[in-house]
This record gives structure tokens, sequence and C-alpha cells, in this order.
């Protein structure tokens, strides 16, 4: 059986959610499950979490927990990435500083002054995992949660290394369709295409019917109030589809990934005049946000390994993550299909080669394969195509410790493109001295 292996086993909502999914399936029976992480006292945690979950449902897993990334991934056959490098307190520059020059951002970890921050910090650490899994287990099947999705799967995909990026903003959107359609999710089928966080539909289905034809008038029925998306939800992470159905009825073709990813690659919903993402319905998230998400994971886990709460509803709530599916499915012989980010081998045609794309694909037992989706339309390959080339350029200058191509991304980014270039300079010398101890590369004298 498989030997798996967390990289960022350590996180407490990450971890505690593959280990289930994963001992949730009875095909993997008998797989070793390593956790990976550089902080020893939250790897211990989650690692005495999951001997809870084994001895406790007597499953038949063994698991591992280690600091040394050549022990985890020494005889590893997939490889599963989930890490933040500086944790959450490295983010807070990231919202901090752009919000200084009046740029708010509603996540701040793809695109943006905040995204460029972020892909700054995780690729030299990416790329040297990726050198690693190239120097121990080559033939390993790498899947990739991390943000930015795209710019660390290219970085991984150039070093050779078998990767897949995944994500669940289709997952989410696909459940608020189906709820539309009054069908399960997994009745609704789309051609979709695009990058991660920024994914378009341009055709839809929902049991088997084709129901293109009724967007136009349901993304009309969403801005005007009389269909509630999400309604109930008053998170950070709610999702009311405006900017959406706005974009929708400006390219005709309808972004599939939550209003507050997709806000951030143009510069008309986060800004005074929307009342920084107000009038779209958007909550932007902060620090002590995901700080308190953070605390709460933390929280239950202790609560479960002191007895005070019960581990079997966790246990029945399995995620609808690709990770297990894809893991058994390889292990199993079967077929795995659905959204992956790829590099760009003309499944997109329109879009730039090599660069990492995400469209449907499968997954068995002879690799990734994506699924020719064709050309995108016209408008949407416009805003795509600068987001493609920007996110090739951070790589660039990620790895090469670029100032001058890093404030070129800067100034091309949506968000940041109404500032002046004297401001974007001083905005990004305070970005990357905020993060000298993660940028080595950027400090060289």
């Amino acid at each position: 059986m498989p030997k798996i292996t967390v990289i960022g086993g350590g996180s407490y909502t990450w971890g505690p959610t593959f280990m289930r999914d994963i001992f949730a399936t009875s095909e993997l029976a008998g797989s070793t499950l390593v956790l990976h992480d550089i902080a020893q006292d939250r790897v211990d945690l989650v690692y005495a979490l999951g001997q809870r979950m084994i001895q406790e449902f007597n499953l038949n897993f063994h698991l591992e927990k280690t600091l040394s990334l050549e022990d985890a991934l020494h005889g590893a056959d997939f490889v599963i990435l989930t890490i933040t490098t500086g944790r959450l307190e490295s983010m807070r520059p990231d919202l901090e500083i752009p919000a200084r020059y009046g740029i708010k951002q509603s996540v701040g970890d793809t695109t943006g002054p905040g995204g460029l921050a972020r892909a700054l910090r995780n690729i030299p650490v990416v790329a040297e995992i990726g050198r690693k899994v190239m120097e121990i287990c080559p033939n390993a099947l790498f899947l990739n949660y991390t943000n930015p999705m795209t710019v660390l799967t290219r970085t991984l995909a150039m070093q050779g290394v078998k990767v897949v990026g995944l994500c669940h903003e289709w997952i989410g959107v696909r459940e608020k369709l189906a709820q539309i359609f009054n069908t399960q999710p997994e009745n609704v089928t789309a051609k979709i295409a695009g990058v991660n966080h920024l994914i378009w539909i341009t055709d839809l289905y929902a049991n088997g019917k084709h129901v293109w034809d009724e967007l136009p008038a349901i993304a009309e029925k969403i801005l005007s109030g009389e269909i509630k998306v999400d309604e109930e939800d008053t998170s950070v992470f709610t999702d009311h589809a405006k900017v959406k159905s706005i974009l929708f009825q400006l390219y005709g073709a309808l972004p599939a990934a939550g209003d507050r990813h997709i806000a951030e690659f143009f510069p008309h919903f986060i800004n005074e005049s929307a009342a920084w993402g107000a009038d779209y319905d958007l909550k932007l998230t902060s620090i002590e946000d995901r700080q308190g998400m953070e605390m709460f994971a933390k929280m239950m886990i202790e609560s479960v390994l002191n007895g005070e709460t019960d581990l079997a509803p966790f246990m029945a709530d399995i995620s609808t993550e690709a990770a297990n599916k894809i893991i058994r499915a390889v292990t199993c012989g079967e077929t795995y299909i659905g959204i992956m980010n790829l590099p760009n081998t003309g499944q997109v045609s329109n879009l730039p080669r090599d660069a990492v794309v995400e469209t449907y694909g499968y997954i068995d037992s002879t690799g990734v394969h994506a699924t020719t989706y064709g050309d995108v339309p016209a408008g949407v390959q416009n805003v795509l195509q600068k987001h493609v080339l920007n996110q090739e350029m951070t790589v660039q200058a990620a790895l090469n410790g670029d100032w001058g191509l890093a404030l070129q991304v800067l100034i091309n980014d949506p968000l940041t493109s109404r500032l002046t270039i004297p401001q974007a300079k001083h905005m990004l010398e305070e970005l990357l001295e905020a993060n000298r101890q993660y940028l080595p590369l950027f400090f060289q004298s």
C-alpha cells in the first residue's frame, strides 16, 4: 500500500482533514501516512489526534511524524503540500501595507500585492521541496493545495515534478448551482477554463439538461435580490454571487470561484466608490479572522484529546477535497475526473503554453491528463492573459530575487495599477522589507 506524505501536516485544519478523508477510504487500508512539519508542537498535536482516530475507530493505517523532509519523502508515492511560509502572521504586512496606499484586499493570497508577497515567500521554499522530491521520490504524484496555487504549481512543474494543483472553489460554486437548479452537485456539469480562482464557465448542464440559456435570468435575479445566494452565511467566506453575476453580464461567461477571490483580479469591486466591496456584499478577511479560525481548529483538536468532544461526527463528515479520491484511483487502477491545475500543453489553446491553467482533467495509474477545452472567449482571454504573464514573471522574480521584475508585476496588477510608479516602488520596498527574513535572494549584497 502507498506511502502518503503531508508536507505541512501540522496544520490544524488541513492535517485533520487529510487524515480523516484518507482513513475513511477503505481501499487505502494498510497505507502509511507521514505528517511532516517544521514546527514540533504543531505536528505533535495533529499526530496525537491521528493516533486517537486510529485507536478509537480501529483503523488499519500506520501514522508517522517527522521534522525531516528527507525522511518524509523517502519512499513516498504521494506528496500533499499545504504550507504557509512564515505562518499567518507573515500575511499581516500583505494586507496592512497596501491598505496604507488605499489598496484593500478581500483575501490577499493569490493576486494583488498580497498575492505577490505570499508568492515571493513561498516560491523559493516550494522550489527547494521540488528539488528534494526529484532527488528522493521523483515518481511520486505531488498534490499541491498551497496558494498562490498557480505560481507554486508552475514552480514545481518547471523542475519536472509530477504535480497537479487542487482547489475547491469550483466545488463550492457547483453546490450553489445545484441548489438553484434543485439537484445534487454531481448532477451539475460544466465546460470550464481559466487560472486558479479565476476560472470561467462557458457551458452548463444540470441533470443532463442544457441550462446555459437560463443563466442570464438567474444573474439578473441575483442582482435584484429575488434570488439570494448564501443568505444564511454570515462568515467572511460568504459568497452572494453578485460579483460573478455582474461579470457574467459583462463577458457572457460565469466565473466559478468565490466572489472574494474573483474580485481581486479586477479593479472595480474593492475601492472607496464601492464601499470597499460592501456594495457587492464582499467581506474582507483580516489576519484576526484567520487566526481566530486557526485557534478554533486547535481548540477542537485539544477538546477531542481531552475527551471533551466526540470524534465520531468529525470522522463521518468526509470533505469534498480530491486528495483521497485521487490516491484511491491511482492505487486501485481507477480513473479520477475533476478540476485541476496543470501546465498548458494545449488544453486552453489561446493562452500561453506551459503556463499553469485550470480545467477539467483526469488522473489514473498512467498519470495526470488534461482535458482539451479549446479557446476561451476573447474578452475572457484579454482578462486572463495579463494575469498569466504576471504569474510567469512572479515565478522568475522570486527565483532570482529580481526587484525590477517584482515591481513590473506590481504595476501590471489591476489592484495596484492606479498607483504612481514612485508609490508602487515604495510599497514594494515596504513589502520586501517586511518579509526580509524570508527573502534572502532579494537582499544579497
